[in-house]
């Protein structure tokens, strides 16, 4: 079974608490309960982790290389600036698609340019939490 790795960036534990009219009302806990439920049925095992610090975040991508076959990465405000994030993805060799939850290009201006997309194969924004069940549809088809 191919294993795939989400992971969630700076303030998305936060996600059905903070700002619900931009992320909803569910909860993180719930969400991400989903996400394994759906990756299960779409013959995947995977694993969410959540860090609200960017060095766990570029060690467990650097754990990524020998222990999973894909990544979907919601990587929150360091999507915009975090250059040390992008070169840990770069030097793994598996997909990652980037995903947010809001439309990030109808937003402030400063979330509109993400430093991470270069390195990923795509970028899926938008959805709710359906941009995640998008991206491991994407995954399905490349790993």
């Amino acid at each position: 079974m191919k294993k795939l790795l989400v992971l969630l960036g700076p303030n998305l534990n936060m996600v059905g608490v903070r700002e619900k009219g931009i992320y909803g009302v569910e909860t993180a806990e719930d969400i991400s309960k989903q996400i394994i439920e759906y990756a299960k049925n779409n013959g995947f095992s995977s694993e969410v982790y959540q860090s609200n610090h960017e060095g766990d975040l570029i060690d467990k991508i650097h754990s990524a290389k020998d222990n999973f076959d894909g990544c979907v990465i919601n990587a929150g405000a360091l999507t915009h600036y975090s250059y040390s994030l992008r070169d840990a993805i770069a030097c793994v060799d598996i997909p990652f698609v980037e995903v947010h939850m809001s439309n990030i290009h109808a937003r402030e201006e400063f979330r509109h340019t993400s430093v991470i997309t270069p390195v990923c194969v795509g970028q899926i924004a938008g959805f709710g939490k359906q941009s995640y069940f998008l991206a491991i549809n994407a995954l399905k088809d490349l790993i």
